[in-house]
């Protein structure tokens, strides 16, 4: 809290500006002290003045060796340990392709020590200025301008003391979806089901003659069901970004069909992100983001191609976490014993990718067809042993964009073309078929059905879509 002192110095420096200004410039002027409703932590990158919101901020620090992280993304600086919690150390500057100056050994870095939800990152800038307080009005949206940054990854821009600060967004950088998004969403799929409903009201107001509940017609039973799933289609996309597509139809056909034995009728429209959960929840591929069951594995296995090939390489978009990643070196080890494995895994969740190579194993996978390829920590716990780390390499990468990947043996791409807009999954789909060796196979979500001129479905396994030239 300012002192008395300080109160009168402001006050001092608000008279000597206030001369020649006109009683609505010094109301104005008076407000810009006066009111301060947004701070943030200024830094800087290769000499440009940068800021973050103070409420991600946990604390300021220096630190220096950090311990290194095979296979990490080039801007995954290593680990370090904060108090007793292990935390991954992002490079800002490498992230943002930023000049970074070489040091000794010795040299202690400044830290941001960051939250994004509930994961705790430490960033790494070139130096730490000040905490400044602005009114939050005064951020100016993003400008195309500043171009060596992505611009969906910059809160706004705001000018303070004579110095232009870029406003970082580290919620999008971090790929975590913010409450305020949260809430549109809600608010759209609310409006959405309010529009349905006043269309109700409409249509039987228009037939006032039909006092008494009717059976419909087939042809107008069918009409309302196509528009009750178009709703539906709209809400998951909003919700989810889910997809109803070619790919999708006819699984959302059929769960539309259950949904409405469950729900009864007029109650089907997702009115939240939980009914658009529960709707997708038969969805998702068998041991979908979690450690493989062993009667998985072997299903898999015998249904990859001979291989005899010195090389495997392997395509994973959508990476995630590292689950599947993880489980499928393990099963290409087995498979193919002699063969060197490379697989590309690729996310746009930097969480997720960035946390990727530090996974470790619960007790029970590290108990079950795992233990083969595993090793015990100096903590007690049990991670992928430097054979399995290294034939996987977590990669920051969009797949709908440039791909630099050599000839590729198999795409692993479960459940992630349903959450692709029609453009970037045909991109997508484009690249699988030209990439993919003649020899190769490419496997998708369960539920999900592609087309691909020249490709065929391979219908020897409910659990495992899989298709070869």
């Amino acid at each position: 809290m300012a002192t008395i002192q300080e109160k009168l110095s402001v006050l001092a420096n608000t008279m000597d500006r206030a001369e020649g200004l006109s009683s609505e410039q010094l109301a104005e002027e008076k407000n810009k002290i006066t009111v301060v409703d947004f701070k943030m932590v200024t830094f800087s990158l290769s000499g440009k003045d940068y800021a973050i919101d103070i409420m991600k901020v946990k604390e300021i620090a220096k630190a220096g060796r950090f311990t290194y992280v095979p296979n990490a993304l080039p801007f995954v600086r290593g680990v370090y340990n904060l108090r007793g919690d292990i935390i991954p150390i992002i490079d800002l500057r490498l992230f943002f392709n930023s000049e970074v100056h070489e040091h000794d050994d010795d040299y202690l870095e400044n830290l941001l020590i960051v939250s994004v939800g509930e994961q705790t990152f430490g960033i790494v800038v070139d130096e730490i200025d000040k905490v400044v307080g602005i009114q939050k009005s005064s951020i100016q949206p993003p400008h195309p301008l500043f171009g060596d940054i992505n611009i969906k990854y910059i809160y706004g821009v705001v000018e303070s003391e004579n110095n232009l600060y870029v406003l970082l967004d580290i919620d999008r950088i971090f790929g975590h979806r913010t409450s305020e998004e949260e809430k549109e969403l809600a608010e759209t799929a609310q409006n959405q089901a309010k529009l349905r409903q006043e269309a109700e009201l409409a249509e039987s107001a228009a037939s006032p003659e039909k006092s008494v509940p009717e059976i419909e017609k087939p042809a107008e039973k069918e009409k309302n069901s196509v528009q009750d799933l178009n709703f539906i289609a709209d809400s998951l996309k909003n919700f989810k970004k889910f997809y109803v597509s070619e790919i999708t139809k006819d699984w959302t056909e059929k769960r539309y069909s259950e949904w409405c034995n469950e729900r009864g009728e007029g109650k089907t429209q997702l009115q939240n992100e939980t009914d658009a959960d529960l709707f997708l929840n038969s969805f998702y591929s068998k041991c979908n983001g979690n450690w493989w069951t062993e009667e998985y594995a072997d299903e898999l296995e015998k249904m990859l191609p001979d291989n005899s090939a010195k090389n495997i390489v392997v395509w994973n978009p959508g990476c995630g976490k590292g689950y599947e990643s993880y489980s499928l070196a393990c099963i290409l080890r087995k498979k193919y014993p002699s063969a060197k494995i490379r697989i590309y895994a690729h996310d746009i969740d930097l969480l997720s990718v960035s946390n990727a190579p530090l996974m470790t194993l619960s007790d029970e996978a590290s108990n079950s067809w795992y233990q083969p390829y595993t090793v015990r920590t100096v903590s007690g716990e049990y991670a992928f042993n430097k054979d399995i780390k290294d034939s996987i390499m977590f990669e920051y990468h969009d797949c709908v964009n440039t791909n630099n990947l050599p000839p590729i043996d198999i795409v692993f791409a479960r459940d992630l073309l349903a959450f692709l807009p029609d453009a970037s999954r045909n991109t997508l789909l484009s690249e699988f078929s030209e990439k993919t060796k003649g020899n190769g196979v490419i496997i998708v979500g369960d539920n999900e059905n592609i087309q691909i001129p020249g490709w065929n479905k391979v219908n020897a396994s409910e659990n495992i879509s899989i298709y070869k030239k």
